[in-house]
């Protein structure tokens, strides 16, 4: 079987944010697959998909910590300033974390870890709903 789905995500503030809840409520169809993959991908070039820590917040807090200070503002050499200062710093976040995450489907749920939760990375002040293309493909 091979099913995909598009969607707009919630618009969320600046930060990473669990939304795994939010993508499998989109998703009724994964209870079809008794084995199979789904790949979720992100249609935007200044945001970010990842798979992390689903407990404890203070790691999303963290991880917003430090990719600013990898990717900070305001810096002399960016180029690419008109559409704002977070602008270009969201794009280089977006490709150090990528845009799309594949994972595995067993018994109708994503086989995910115990304490794994998909993240998105939202670096931009307002960033509005981001686009989400999902493709099952399983028995």
């Amino acid at each position: 079987m091979w099913f995909q789905k598009e969607f707009n995500l919630q618009a969320k503030p600046r930060g990473f944010h669990l939304i795994t809840d939010e993508i499998i409520s989109l998703l009724p169809e994964l209870n079809k697959l008794t084995m199979g993959l789904a790949h979720i991908h992100l249609q935007h070039t200044s945001a970010a998909l990842t798979l992390n820590e689903n407990a404890d917040p203070s790691v999303r807090v963290d991880f917003e910590r430090y990719f600013n200070r990898l990717a900070p503002e305001n810096e002399h050499y960016y180029t690419h300033t008109y559409e704002g200062p977070d602008d270009m710093p969201a794009h280089i976040k977006s490709s150090l974390l990528g845009a799309s995450l594949t994972l595995p489907i067993t018994n109708g749920r994503l086989n995910l870890g115990t304490w794994q939760g998909i993240y998105l990375c939202e670096p931009r002040d307002s960033g509005g709903s981001r686009r989400v293309v999902v493709t099952l493909q399983g028995e």
